[in-house]
């Protein structure tokens, strides 16, 4: 299959072609000409689309799917479809599912499942067993299955031996170790951001202290035992502050944030809308300020959708006892595309998360595969239901003003087009 991409501009730092108008020729999967203008040969795909931009190919690191056990909140191919749709051309899935994926026939059959799809599929596995948090899960077998990291999804490791452990152990195959950063005793059974919000809306909180107390434990615990240490998703000011000052020791760790948590704060609890519900919560304007200061001077290296897509009868309840969870594939580009330059967000959704989940990253240049995400950095459109191509609806984002569009991707000689 021969396609042909009429003047792309290509976002890709380590391309010749950085910030350049240019023709692409892609045969049979891989970039074979970049040039002003290509004139196509007969029987070729020719994509010419509006202020088209070309970056490599997203990757996503916290992306949840039902499958298996939950097939009704979101299949994996559903999943791949609609992430290919916007723009991903690999997700790290996370392995809260029914069962459990802690085991290697689990992680190989999250990856049959993603045969013959646009976007890669690779599965985390859960750190603990069961993800009870009690006993340490078969972490070298899910490797060699195709785990490229180990975690219990939003499930914080309180027992500081085990992670202790984890990260001595892993380092005998060079594994990624994931904490959430919550420490359940200060918690306790809040559901919103302890602050003045919380309070005028009779919302139990939770304290910015039980995310920076465990992440101030694990960077104890990382600095001890050496290793690698990813910390996905934190939502704090002084988290932030604490990331930073453990890089400049030196130590391995690296850190997520949701997009939600950057472009949205706990000014959103107004109206008691069950998809304002995440975990961590949403934050205060100053510590939403503090995590886009982070991404800008490479403290927080990677952003995710924290994609959790959360069927109909667990968030069309009242607030406090609805689930956690927003769905986000759909939205990650446009929302971000409203706070952030376009180079910023391809280095965050693309160079840096491939670099530390231990992926390929191919570069948009001759000889290489195309591995492509297309997208127009300009036009605004007000995100709705008509816009969700997920199983379940639980948009934080609907609404919302966003800016941009993503037209699709191209991996693994597919084309996938919105």
């Amino acid at each position: 299959m021969t396609t042909l991409l009429k003047s792309a501009t290509i976002i890709d730092a380590s391309s010749p072609y950085h910030q350049q108008q240019k023709d692409i020729l892609i045969e049979n999967g891989i970039i074979t000409q970049i040039d002003n203008t290509i004139t196509p040969e007969k029987d070729t795909q020719i994509i010419e689309l509006d202020n088209l931009h070309v970056s490599s190919g997203w990757f996503d690191t916290s992306v949840s799917f039902g499958e298996p056990g939950y097939e009704e909140r979101e299949t994996i191919v559903n999943g791949l479809n609609v992430a290919s749709k916007s723009g991903f051309t690999a997700v790290a899935v996370n392995p809260n599912t029914n069962p459990i994926v802690d085991n290697k026939s689990a992680v190989e059959f999250i990856i049959n499942k993603a045969f013959n799809t646009a976007t890669n599929v690779y599965p985390i596995g859960a750190l603990t067993q069961k993800s009870e948090g009690i006993e340490m899960a078969e972490l070298f077998d899910m490797q060699q299955s195709g785990a490229i990291a180990f975690g219990d999804y939003n499930k914080p490791i309180s027992n500081d031996n085990l992670l202790k452990i984890a990260l001595l152990y892993a380092q005998n195959f060079n594994g990624l170790i994931m904490s959430f950063p919550k420490n359940k005793s200060i918690a306790g059974e809040g559901i919103a951001n302890e602050g003045v919000n919380a309070t005028r809306l009779g919302l139990k909180g939770i304290p910015a202290l039980a995310e920076e107390i465990q992440v101030a434990r694990d960077l104890f615990l990382l600095e001890y035992t050496g290793g690698k240490l990813h910390i996905p998703t934190i939502s704090t000011k002084k988290s932030v502050e604490l990331i930073r000052q453990a890089k400049a020791k030196g130590l391995d760790v690296s850190c997520s944030t949701a997009v939600h948590n950057l472009v949205l704060n706990d000014e959103e609890l107004f109206g008691f809308d069950a998809n304002t519900k995440v975990s961590p919560p949403l934050r205060t304007q100053t510590d939403t300020k503090a995590l886009i200061e982070g991404i800008k001077d490479g403290t927080i290296d990677i952003i995710t959708s924290d994609h959790n897509p959360i069927d109909v009868e667990y968030k069309k309840v009242e607030f406090a006892i609805a689930k956690n969870g927003t769905i986000g594939l759909e939205s990650a580009y446009t929302a971000l595309n409203t706070i952030l330059d376009t180079e910023t967000i391809v280095k965050c959704l693309s160079e840096n998360p491939k670099k530390r989940f231990g992926l390929v990253t191919n570069s948009v240049q001759e000889n290489q595969k195309a591995d492509l995400t297309l997208f127009n950095p300009e036009g605004s459109y007000t995100f709705t239901e008509k816009h969700v191509l997920s199983t379940s609806k639980n948009s934080i984002f609907l609404q919302k003003e966003l800016k941009g569009t993503v037209y699709g991707s191209i991996n693994n000689n597919i084309t996938v087009l919105s």
